[in-house]
């Protein structure tokens, strides 16, 4: 795509080809070093819940930006919630893999699917932003966090989500994802900045040493003070 970029950072320490967090504190300050010539330009950095908020309060920190979340949602496969088979954003904007027919996702699965995660998309909107409406992302540098990628499902409809609304430049930063994702991804952000992209992929938790679940009341607590 004509005027796109791809930032990857290489590190010296990397182990097996991939690269390893103590946890996302440490991936969030890599992050936001490798973002460092955003500092003092007021990028708006939004995350995608719940485990980026803590790496994007930091990131935004850092670079002395506003701290904002993107609200986007898997659509999770038949039986198997885990596995995303596509997203939806807060419009109702919905992405599907090419896997999501294979997999026994029909249209009447979908519509239910996609309706259960916009509820919660509802809910999660009025917990995290009670007083006050999201940051409108017209004209600002815009990065979207998120504590790695598997599919990149999420990451694409939130990047489609905020696209339609204008910002001057979208940026996906991700601490780390697999090779096939990045470039799926790449298609939808004018940059992309990704700390390790290994090949042996199978879980973002594998690159953590330290990787806990965070909680509804964590992200609460973060936006309150941002």
């Amino acid at each position: 795509m004509s005027g796109k970029k791809f930032t990857y950072t290489e590190n010296k320490h990397v182990i097996g080809g991939s690269m390893y967090f103590e946890n996302r504190a440490a991936a969030a300050r890599k992050l936001a070093e490798a973002l460092s010539e955003y500092r003092g330009k007021n990028p708006l950095v939004l995350a995608i819940p719940r485990g980026a908020v803590p790496m994007a309060k930091i990131i935004a920190d850092e670079l002395e930006g506003e701290l904002d979340v993107v609200l986007v949602r898997k659509v999770r496969a038949p039986g198997n919630p885990e596995f995303a088979i596509g997203s939806v954003d807060e419009t109702g904007w919905v992405y599907l893999t090419s896997h999501a027919r294979d997999v026994g996702a029909d249209e009447n699965y979908i519509k239910d699917e996609v309706s259960a995660q916009l509820e919660t998309i509802r809910q999660r909107r009025a917990q995290y932003t009670p007083v006050r409406p999201s940051i409108d992302p017209a004209g600002r540098i815009v990065i979207v966090v998120d504590d790695g990628l598997a599919t990149g499902s999420t990451m694409i409809a939130a990047l489609h989500a905020l696209r339609a609304k204008k910002p001057e430049e979208l940026i996906c930063a991700v601490p780390v994802a697999p090779p096939d994702t990045v470039e799926k991804v790449r298609n939808n952000a004018d940059r992309v900045v990704c700390l390790s992209s290994p090949i042996n992929f199978y879980a973002v938790a594998q690159f953590y040493m330290d990787f806990p679940q965070i909680t509804d009341e964590e992200v609460i607590a973060i936006l309150a003070v941002a």
